[in-house]
């Protein structure tokens, strides 16, 4: 095996993690604001994060990735970069998964907490902060680091669409220059695998940490 070609592999793997990094944060922060829609007292506000939901669940990642990268140029915009299209529309793909994650989890609350809390006289936004998001939190961790699996795993289409060199794709490439693809595409199937199984170990001991189960 040639150093470079590994080298290529490690390259495309910190571009894998720097990507499903950059989306879970964007993501979260937009699933967030999406989660809270879906608990709004507005109808309106529900219905619009709710419609939201459906419209990005309906349509494959791909076709979003492919719209935040031709998008701008169709409307006149600068260009978009492979990694900015990238990380968009993973960004709000997941920002609708993680937004009905955590509207789940608000909801798993017993309620008795909300009614305790309004009754002490607190705000909405202080209930939700003092005594709702604490305990919405210990729910959500362990789905959370599920889905984080997920983000790391769908960035490998990012490369079918935008270029960019992620792991699979600089595997890919690999593979065209050497024709071994048992090889290179078992090395990066390795280094998902030692991502990805850490996360999916630690998600499971989360579980049965905070018995979500028996909520």
């Amino acid at each position: 095996m040639n150093l470079i070609f590994i080298q290529s592999l490690l390259w495309g793997l910190w571009n894998t993690v720097f990507l499903s990094a950059l989306t879970f944060v964007i993501g979260g922060a937009m699933g967030f604001v999406v989660a809270l829609a879906r608990i709004s007292p507005v109808n309106g506000v529900r219905w619009c994060a709710s419609g939201y939901i459906q419209l990005v669940q309906g349509i494959p990642l791909l076709v979003l990735m492919g719209l935040c990268f031709y998008g701008p140029d169709i409307l006149g915009w600068p260009s978009a970069t492979p990694l900015w299209a990238a990380t968009a529309g993973m960004s709000i793909y997941s920002s609708a998964y993680l937004g009905e994650i955590w509207r789940g989890c608000f909801q798993a609350v017993p309620k008795p907490q909300w009614e305790a809390a309004e009754c002490a006289g607190l705000s909405r936004w202080q209930r939700m902060r003092a005594v709702i998001l604490p305990q919405a939190m210990r729910i959500a961790i362990p789905p959370t680091v599920g889905f984080l699996v997920q983000i790391v795993k769908n960035t490998s289409i990012a490369s079918l669409i935008v270029g960019y060199a992620e792991l699979s794709y600089n595997a890919k490439i690999i593979n065209n220059s050497t024709f071994q693809p048992f090889i290179y595409f078992g090395l990066a199937a390795i280094l998902y695998f030692a991502v990805c199984y850490p996360l999916s170990v630690q998600s499971r001991i989360l579980e049965r940490k905070f018995n979500v189960a028996n909520r």
